[in-house]
């Protein structure tokens, strides 16, 4: 069995350390036995984060042990982490151990030294910062994580169960990966590893809103065509007024979030049935296959096709209807 070990510190972001948990506790061997042994471990017995204190059986000891070391997030409140800490995933390291980050805990591998010469990356509004304060490494602020071999790190939260789901495919194959993204209601990223597949959801509007009314109208009527003079109308507004209003409290412009509705449309689809492309393409509303491809591909990175297979943990080729 593999041993993972999640490193908490003070200030954890929940969620951070509720991905890797989920995605290792997931996992299932074709047998049904389990793969993975899943610790928490820390400094202290005792970890605050967001609201809650965890009690934690295991100390930096479990460290020794673990096959793969996930370091999650921690507030922006936090101080560096511990000498002890630091110490800790050194060995790790030098003894072969994977060692992997979740969001900003690319900070603490950061200042270990674990990531002097590679490329990493963390959530984008921290990238900036961990150029700057550690020149040595070469950060990406726009994937959802790298895969250095033994060192790995990843963006958000999100990005971290990305990760996991990679590392689990790197570990057992894509059968157990697919169905472990399967478990955990996410797609699982294309063979290979080169595409990552987001869903584009839409700014939230504030609640109250003038265009609230607008955006359900909308959402109820991706399928049919859709024009700025129409939403003008619907609303009420000309249509320069109504594109400001959209750039205030959406930050994008009303055809914008019409075509990620249409493409966050398509994604259900695509997740959720068989059909084929060219009905996908009628209801989600690009009128043609071609633009649908062309416009999935613009927005998603990949193609509908590709997007099915990759969700399903199939190959591209065998995926139904594409």
């Amino acid at each position: 069995m593999h041993s993972v070990a999640i490193l908490v510190l003070d200030d954890v972001v929940p969620f951070d350390m509720a991905a890797p948990m989920q995605a290792f506790d997931w996992a299932r061997l074709p047998d049904g036995r389990a793969p993975y042994r899943v610790r928490m471990c820390a400094e202290s017995s005792e970890v605050r984060t967001q609201g809650l204190t965890l009690r934690v059986e295991h100390g930096l000891e479990a460290l020794e042990t673990a096959d793969t070391i996930i370091v999650p997030g921690r507030s922006e409140e936090s101080g560096p982490p511990s000498g002890r800490v630091l110490a800790a995933l050194r060995e790790a390291a030098d003894a072969g151990t994977r060692i992997a980050s979740v969001c900003v805990g690319a900070f603490v591998l950061a200042e270990a030294g674990l990531l002097d010469g590679l490329r990493a990356t963390t959530h984008w509004i921290a990238a900036d910062e961990l150029a700057l304060r550690h020149p040595e490494v070469e950060v990406a602020p726009d994937v959802l994580y790298v895969d250095n071999g033994q060192i790995l790190t990843s963006a958000g939260a999100a990005a971290g169960l990305d990760m996991c789901l990679h590392m689990i495919r790197r570990d057992l194959g894509s059968a157990v990966a697919a169905h472990t993204a399967r478990m955990c209601v996410v797609p699982l990223e294309r063979e290979g590893g080169q595409a990552q597949f987001i869903v584009h959801r839409q700014p939230p509007v504030p609640r109250g809103s003038d265009l609230e009314p607008l955006l359900e109208w909308l959402e109820d009527n991706l399928a049919g065509e859709v024009t700025l003079g129409a939403m003008a109308a619907r609303s009420g507004m000309s249509e320069r007024t109504l594109s400001r209003r959209f750039r205030e409290q959406t930050g994008t412009t009303p055809l914008q979030w019409l075509l990620r509705a249409r493409v966050r449309r398509a994604q259900y689809l695509l997740e959720n049935g068989d059909h084929s492309i060219e009905r996908i393409a009628r209801q989600a509303g690009f009128g043609s296959p071609t633009a649908f491809r062309e416009r999935f591909r613009r927005v998603v990175g990949t193609t509908p096709h590709a997007y099915r297979a990759a969700f399903l943990g199939r190959s591209a080729a065998t995926a139904p209807h594409a």
